[in-house]
Formats: structure tokens, sequence, C-alpha cells
């Protein structure tokens, strides 16, 4: 007697899943770096870096339309020259050139030999000599000159020392003569002034200062009518006047 019928069960592979749908974005389809970008995925910085640089560049380089035409056209100013200005002396070309100052060359001066070399350097300037004498003052007259150092502890030495020979007075003309004529002397104390001046070349003690010279204008004229007759003094024009000013 057979047994019963197994039949052999057939066991069916289970179907494959169906490919997923893709689902679409609501907005429609996107390109493929909008999808990228979708992803998840981090750009790197330096990509942000650059597209900010771009636009900074880009906008740098527009137009600017708003500007108006007036600032449009400025143009700025040209920045300075620097060339020196030469400043003229207005009060040269009105100043007399018969202006006088006197100078003395005091004893030292004298017993040394200097009368000629200091000549020689106010010629040698342009200036003209209207008068010169060698003289023997007086204590009186020495005094008188001197007055406006009576208080000094110093004077009593100085009128000593302007009695002690030969003084030669001398009367010079020029243009700014009394001015210049100082400065052709030097400083009053040898050893503060300049080579070249006649202090700075002859002298060396304050006491021994070979010569002396007026100050101002208005000393000048009280000294050469003290220690000058009128009449004295020549007036002249000298041969090379013309070659020494250009104006009169």
């Amino acid at each position: 007697m057979a047994g019963p019928r197994h039949e052999k069960e057939q066991v069916e592979d289970p179907a494959p899943p169906p490919p997923p749908t893709k689902q679409r974005h609501p907005s429609g389809s996107r390109s493929a770096w909008w999808q990228w970008w979708a992803a998840d995925h981090t750009p790197p910085i330096f990509y942000l870096v650059f597209v900010l640089l771009a636009l900074l560049i880009t906008f740098s380089l527009l137009p600017n339309h708003n500007q108006s035409p007036a600032c449009s056209d400025f143009q700025p100013p040209p920045a300075p020259t620097l060339i020196p200005q030469v400043k003229t002396d207005s009060s040269q070309s009105t100043m007399s050139s018969a202006e006088q100052t006197f100078i003395a060359i005091k004893p030292d001066g004298v017993q040394r030999g200097l009368i000629g070399p200091i000549i020689s350097r106010f010629e040698n300037r342009g200036f003209k000599l209207v008068a010169i004498k060698l003289v023997t003052p007086s204590k009186e007259h020495l005094e008188k000159h001197y007055a406006d150092l009576a208080g000094k502890p110093f004077f009593p030495g100085l009128i000593e020392y302007m009695l002690s020979g030969p003084i030669c007075a001398m009367v010079w003309e020029g243009r700014d003569a009394v001015k210049t004529g100082r400065v052709i002397l030097g400083a009053t104390n040898p050893l503060a002034s300049a080579p070249g001046t006649i202090r700075g070349d002859f002298a060396i003690d304050v006491g021994r200062n070979v010569c002396h010279g007026s100050d101002s204008v208005e000393n000048a004229q009280k000294e050469i009518a003290l220690w000058f007759k009128e009449g004295e003094a020549v007036s002249y024009k000298a041969a090379a006047f013309n070659w020494i000013y250009e104006k009169v």
C-alpha cells in the first residue's frame, strides 16, 4: 500500500523590490551643481573665499554711475614745486653808496706795521678812503670817544693803552660801510673772530685787538666829527666806482 504522496514544495524566490523612485524636487529639475550642493557635502572654505574675492573685484571695477560730472572732472591741484626763492634786499637799491664809517688802527696795530694790510682789506672790498691821519690824541679826547664805557672796570686801562702810541684814524665810504666794516674787523674778542677777518688774522687778546670800528651810522657821524675837522674828509668819485656798484 502506497504511502501518502508527498509533493515537493517549491519555494519560490521572493520577487526583487522595485527600483526606488526618484523624488523630484518640488521646484522642478535641478542642474548638476545644485545636486552636488544639495548632497551632504561641505564645500572647501577656500571656494567661498575665492567667490567673495571675485565679487569684490567685480564690483570695484564697475563704473559709478551715481557720480556727478563735476566730481568726475575734478583734477587734484598739482603739488607745489620746491623752487628756492631768492629774496632781494629792497633796501640795498635805496641804500646810499656814500655811507661813511670811522675806523681806527690802535697803537698795537700801528706798532706792528699793520696799517698797510688793514687798508688793503677795505680797499680790496671796494670801499673808498676819504680821510686818514696819524694822531696822538689827548686823554680828554679818548675819554670823550669812549664815554659810553666810562663806568666799566677796564676803562682806566683802556685809556692808558690808547695813549701808549700813535693811532691811525680813517674814514671809509661805501654802501653799508658801517655794518660791513664791523664784519671786516671781526668780533671784539679776537678768539671769537672768524679767520679772514682782521682780528681773526692779526690778534689774540681782547686787550690788543688792533682796531676800532663804528657800531652804528649815528655813532660813526659823531666819531668822524670828533676825530676830523670839517673839510678834512675828501669828496671824490673813485675810478672803479662803476665796476663796484651796479646802481648808484
